[in-house]
């Protein structure tokens, strides 16, 4: 009985005492962290199997792996695996909002642009009533692909889904300034005249239309140039050039008053700002 009596307290003792003796042994040795990446991307018939058939669940569940994963300590290939799982919650549910947010913000910059747009056209249609996912494409196609005709026309997109009508008409300026900077000038006036025939306020329609002569003027004077270009064999030094040339009888009068100017590379552009004198 006294035996019996004393043998758990005198276990308890004991292996407290080893607790403490081997945590001490322990302190000094180098520690390995829990790796928190994107190690591995689970077939989607996997990962709707394990969320009991709700796809939706399934797509909560890789969503958070996605929302909590340590992208500081993530690897070029640890991005390809998250690109996968993101991809997947787009596919299981296209109208997830965490998942475009993520992907917009960490994938776009991290080569993984092709899924990206992916993952935010199909949250476009899904979201009918938001605009971001449309903006979003938008940017990407401005500062990742340098496409303005193809931001242009997701801006206009997303343009429509604001509520208010100030935004959108803010929405699709910036979509037809952003088509001065397409080197496709015929595609340019074509969209711009589309935003202008679309335009609600009469005011707005002048002005985007305003806008296209700009572009016809612009174009105006990139088709001269090659023709100088063809007939003196070399580019053209100056706009004034052209006309001294007699391939155009004047130059033409900008309505904004900002003028035509050259690129770095040597090709006509609009200026966005009067010249300076």
């Amino acid at each position: 009985m006294f035996r019996q009596r004393w043998f758990a307290p005198l276990l308890v003792v004991l292996l407290a005492i080893t607790f403490i003796a081997t945590t001490q042994r322990l302190k000094p040795l180098p520690r390995q962290t829990v790796a928190v990446e994107m190690q591995v991307a689970l077939p989607l018939f996997v990962q709707v199997f394990m969320a009991m058939g709700d796809r939706y669940l399934a797509a909560n569940i890789a969503a958070i792996r996605a929302l909590v994963v340590a992208t500081e300590k993530m690897k070029p290939e640890d991005y390809a695996i998250l690109a996968k799982v993101q991809e997947d919650v787009s596919w299981l549910n296209p109208a997830h909002e965490d998942n475009y947010y993520i992907a917009f913000a960490i994938l776009s910059q991290y080569g993984a642009l092709d899924v990206v747009q992916n993952i935010l056209a199909r949250a476009s249609r899904a979201r009918f009533f938001d605009y971001q996912p449309a903006f979003f494409y938008a940017f990407n196609q401005w500062y990742y692909r340098h496409d303005p005709a193809g931001a242009a026309a997701w801006l206009s997109e997303a343009a429509k889904k604001l509520p208010d009508p100030d935004q959108q008409l803010t929405m699709q300026n910036m979509a037809a300034r952003w088509m001065d900077k397409a080197r496709d000038t015929g595609l340019a006036i074509r969209v711009v005249e589309a935003l202008a025939k679309e335009a609600r306020r009469p005011d707005f329609r002048k002005y985007l239309e305003t806008r296209v002569v700009r572009l016809r003027q612009l174009q105006q004077l990139r088709i001269a140039a090659a023709a100088y270009r063809e007939r003196f064999g070399k580019p053209v030094p100056d706009l004034q050039a052209l006309v001294n040339s007699g391939i155009l009888v004047a130059l033409p009068q900008d309505p904004f008053g900002f003028g035509f100017g050259f690129d770095a590379q040597g090709d006509i552009v609009l200026r966005t700002s009067p010249p300076s004198s």
